[in-house]
């Protein structure tokens, strides 16, 4: 099936019509539920993006994925990467699910997913040279209001705290690969992290709605003009 998915993904480059491209560009994401536009019903951050610089948007994003899955899909996706102008990789919210309230799996989760996510842009890279941009979570699981019912107080730092072990495993892995970290945090929860985000999320309360998909969006740095091999 993910063969598929990227043969059409291709296919779909091919023909988008040259006047609504940039030297061709092409943004490629990597990651989850999340990138994947996952409860939203609406176009996902990394099409918005896209669409925004003029490229195309080839998004692998699958949800459930790990930072080991998207390890893994970078050699599987080589043929997709090879053609990238720039990568956006959102994971690790996975790996950390399970273990929010029990803080003793903060540390070696965050190990895992900063080993994990480095690799991966190593990996990118030696494909080719390509900006690769590491994207931040705002939360890990539940937020807004309905995070706050079902977790109540306890929960809700719990939570907060298995979000930035894994925001600061990110942005370490970012740092030692020499990709750009870009935070979420301050769209959701505001400049002083007490903001209530529910009114960018969806029902859920775990995905972005909309709103929150073009806040995301709106964090990217601009497009690089082309690719340095």
């Amino acid at each position: 099936m993910r063969r598929l998915i990227v043969l059409l993904a291709l296919l779909l480059a091919a023909c988008a019509p040259r006047a609504s491209l940039t030297s061709a560009r092409t943004v490629v994401t990597l990651g989850d539920s999340v990138p994947a536009g996952t409860a939203c019903g609406c176009e996902p951050f990394p099409s918005l993006y896209a669409d925004a610089q003029h490229a195309i948007s080839v998004n692998l994003a699958s949800p459930g994925s790990t930072s080991a899955d998207v390890r893994a899909a970078v050699p599987a996706d080589r043929d997709v990467l090879s053609s990238a102008t720039e990568v956006i990789i959102m994971t690790g919210a996975n790996d950390m699910a399970s273990s929010v309230g029990r803080p003793s799996r903060y540390a070696s989760g965050a190990a895992a997913i900063r080993s994990n996510v480095a690799d991966a842009v190593t990996a990118v890279e030696r494909i080719h040279r390509m900006p690769v941009i590491v994207l931040g979570y705002w939360n890990v699981v539940l937020d807004g209001q309905v995070g706050a019912a079902q977790y109540g107080p306890s929960g809700v730092r719990d939570a907060a705290a298995a979000t930035a072990a894994v925001n600061e495993a990110l942005r370490a892995a970012a740092a030692r690969a020499g990709a750009t970290y870009v935070s979420t945090s301050t769209a959701f929860h505001g400049d002083d992290g007490s903001h209530d985000p529910t009114g960018l999320l969806a029902p859920d309360g775990d995905h972005p709605n909309a709103a929150g998909h073009a806040a995301i969006a709106a964090l990217l740095p601009p497009l690089s003009s082309g690719r340095s091999e």
